[in-house]
């Protein structure tokens, strides 16, 4: 047994901890690949806080992990903003222990006197954010692990405008919670005077707002009979989604009984990920029963949602995340185009695996688009950049991640499902269906078919061939893909970009980032990267062709998916 890890172990078993947990890590001192799993290294900061599995240890979510992670919080906040009230959000998705950890959150910073307004019950991330904003905090907390499988929980840090944290903050308070050498120096005793609960009447404020973004009121009036099924996974979203759908004045909302129901074991799926088909399964087939035109699913946290749409064929077709993004985007440029509210300092905000086809539109549109590294929280940077100078229209990522307007600083699938919607009410004017729209944007702009290959690699050893699966990339990256050559080379981590024909380099303005992108003479885009929240390696694949003829579409799309299928090949992916 690595020395290190037990003694990192017995820490454990002092008095300090309660006795639940010092009874735990005796028992996995029988265990020794649990041990190492559970306390090889700290819970960190990725994408803006923590996220693992639930359980004893260093490298679990737990009272402790949880608790010194506020404890360096609220440290660093009294660092910033010295001789001030200091205030925080906090709300909790419906995962198993979420409403304990919110409650210890709320605990270490009432402790700290630090004024918390605490949700009575599960929210949306969304809202979080939103609030943080509204009650004008210095920061904010959320307990979800998104759309991880059920034993994975997570703890998402906002800063004063509501995103998650950023550099240097996130790197900020991991030195601070990395100074907390004992759990002694984290103050549990809650101030009670210092928490408000808080509820209904913030859902009433941030459903307001995110009505009046409404570009087509007129044509949810004419058409809100159309029949959409929405479930929420089990998540926060039963809680407002349904609300704004009929807020906004559609009619005929189908739920699916079983899972509104909020369970953080999610027992009607294998996974609440709407990126996932077998997520819909329920929802598709409710749609298949009530005839529905759309199908819409949130993940626990309401910050992304999956559709499915009717296709030429009338069956339900589901929609990437790309694709939807492309939906919403167009559907945003092409109204304010039409109504002359594109003033020339509009911008909309892709994350670098995005699909490019946000990139072609904004030029046609005369928008200016802003490439971030993936992880909403860059979006969001860029909204605080520029805000009072630019106008923010959109902005949205492959992972079904969007967000329309600014009230909010974080994706958010409650706006999302109510535009979705509009839009198809908005395409229904002309009979249409979201499917048609779609072959309508590939006509005029371009096929960008894109694919998503996740390859999982758990525990200590997976996150170490993962790193050596980067390097070799680095140390030999393809000359080309699918016989056209890779003309230019990216690479976030090094911050340079290299064309490949040249050998000339030059510098890239993001922030640092294990990342890489091969493009090549064709078009094609291979992007890899390993997952901030998740032990997995993804490829993403973005491949382009002309659609001439909409008749034409699948045989365009089989095509490209033989290409795709070549390319796996090539990089020695298909049988992993």
């Amino acid at each position: 047994m690595d020395s290190l890890i037990k003694k990192r172990a017995e820490l454990w078993l002092s008095p300090d901890f309660d006795e639940e947990t010092r009874v735990r890590v005796r028992e996995m001192f029988d265990n020794e690949r649990e041990l190492t799993e559970s306390f090889y290294k700290d819970l960190e900061f990725g994408t803006g806080g923590l996220r693992g599995i639930m359980g004893v240890g260093t490298n679990r979510m737990n009272k402790y992990t949880v608790g010194m992670a506020t404890q360096g919080l609220a440290n660093y906040l009294k660092r910033q903003f010295p001789a001030k009230q200091l205030s925080a959000a906090v709300a909790c998705d419906c995962r198993n222990n979420s409403p304990f950890f919110a409650e210890v959150v709320a605990n270490v910073f009432s402790a700290n006197g630090i004024k918390v307004y605490l949700f009575s019950s599960l929210r949306p991330t969304p809202e979080l954010s939103f609030a943080v904003r509204h009650f004008k905090c210095n920061t904010g907390v959320m307990i979800t692990a998104s759309h991880n499988p059920k034993e994975y929980n997570g703890y998402k840090a906002y800063w004063d405008d509501g995103a998650q944290v950023t550099s240097p903050h996130d790197l900020n308070i991991m030195e601070e919670v990395n100074r907390i050498k004992s759990v002694k120096e984290v103050n549990f005793e809650a101030n009670q005077e210092l928490i408000v609960s808080i509820g209904e009447e913030v859902d009433k404020i941030y459903l307001e707002k995110l009505k009046s973004l409404s570009i087509s009121p007129e044509a949810i009036k004419k058409h809100s009979d159309i029949r959409i099924v929405y479930t929420p996974l089990h998540g926060t979203g039963v809680k407002l989604v349904p609300e704004f759908l009929s807020n906004l004045g559609f009619k005929n909302i189908i739920h699916v009984p079983e899972q509104d129901v909020n369970d953080g074991n999610f027992p009607t799926v294998v996974s609440p990920n709407p990126e996932e088909s077998s997520a819909l399964t329920l929802a598709l087939k409710k749609a298949g029963d009530e005839n529905a035109d759309l199908v819409m699913a949130t993940d626990p946290d309401a910050d992304r949602v999956g559709i499915a749409v009717r296709n030429s064929r009338n069956e339900l077709q589901l929609l990437n995340g790309n694709q939807t993004a492309s939906i919403l985007t167009y559907y945003c440029l092409e109204n304010l185009s039409r109504q002359n509210k594109l003033k020339g300092n509009e911008y909309i905000v892709r994350t670098v695996v995005t699909t490019h086809l946000l990139t072609v539109m904004a030029k046609y549109y005369g928008v200016e688009i802003f490439d971030v590294l993936t992880g909403f929280k860059y979006i969001a940077e860029v909204i605080r950049e520029n805000e009072g100078k630019k106008t923010f229209i959109c902005g949205g990522e492959e992972s079904y991640g969007f967000l329309i307007g600014d009230f909010v600083r974080d994706k958010d699938a409650v706006i999302s499902c109510g535009m979705i919607a509009e839009v198809a009410a908005w395409a229904k004017q002309d009979n249409k269906s979201l499917y048609d729209l779609l072959l309508d944007i590939y006509s005029r702009f371009g096929v960008h078919e894109e694919k998503l290959l996740s390859i999982t690699r758990k525990g200590k050893e997976g996150l170490e061939e993962i790193r050596e699966m980067m390097k070799n990339y680095r140390n030999s990256p393809p000359k080309e893909i699918a016989g056209s050559k890779v003309v230019t080379v990216v690479d976030y981590f090094t911050q340079q970009q290299i064309d490949t024909l040249t050998g000339i380099s030059t510098p890239v303005n993001q922030h640092k980032s294990d990342v890489l992108q091969f493009f090549t003479q064709d078009g094609t885009v291979v992007s890899v990267r390993p997952s901030g929240t998740e032990p997995k390696i993804k490829y993403y694949f973005e491949l382009l062709s002309d659609l001439k003829d909409k008749a034409d579409y699948e045989t365009v799309l089989s095509r490209l998916n033989d290409k795709y299928l070549t390319i796996l090949d090539e990089l020695g992916l298909r049988t992993k």
